[in-house]
């Protein structure tokens, strides 16, 4: 499994953002220049963001992103989640019926455990985390 392109540029422009004082706005030119994203791109990636609840956005000249929520009330999870959907290891930890070794295959559980840490361990981690 690897964390998308665009997952990553999600992360690095929420970190951007939970960097800012309460209630400051970014431009994204602003985001995509520090963060060295392509503004095409960002755009697409702040549109993802703001339908799923992250950041609020708003055009004219005082416009810009925010956070829809306090740093330390947004996961790393949400993020990736939001730009990548569900977390999955293998096919078959997302749906097992679908696997045609699920009966008795002995790795099934180790990509279920491992899955399951990952994503404890992205929900337990916020932007609080790195923004000091």
């Amino acid at each position: 499994m690897q964390i998308t392109r665009q997952a990553d540029y999600a992360l690095r422009a929420m970190l951007y953002l939970s960097k800012l004082e309460p209630a400051h706005r970014a431009a994204t030119s602003q985001i995509a220049e520090s963060k060295k994203i392509p503004p095409s791109f960002l755009a697409k990636i702040i549109s993802q963001l703001s339908i799923a609840g992250l950041i609020h956005t708003s055009r004219g000249a005082r416009g810009g992103v925010t956070l829809a929520r306090d740093p330390q009330d947004i996961t790393i999870l949400e993020v990736v989640e939001a730009i990548d959907g569900p977390i999955s290891l293998n096919e078959c930890t997302l749906s097992p019926e679908g696997c045609p070794f699920s009966a008795d295959c002995p790795i099934h559980d180790l990509w279920c455990g491992t899955q399951a840490d990952l994503i404890e361990k992205l929900r337990k981690t916020t932007f609080a985390n790195f923004a000091a």
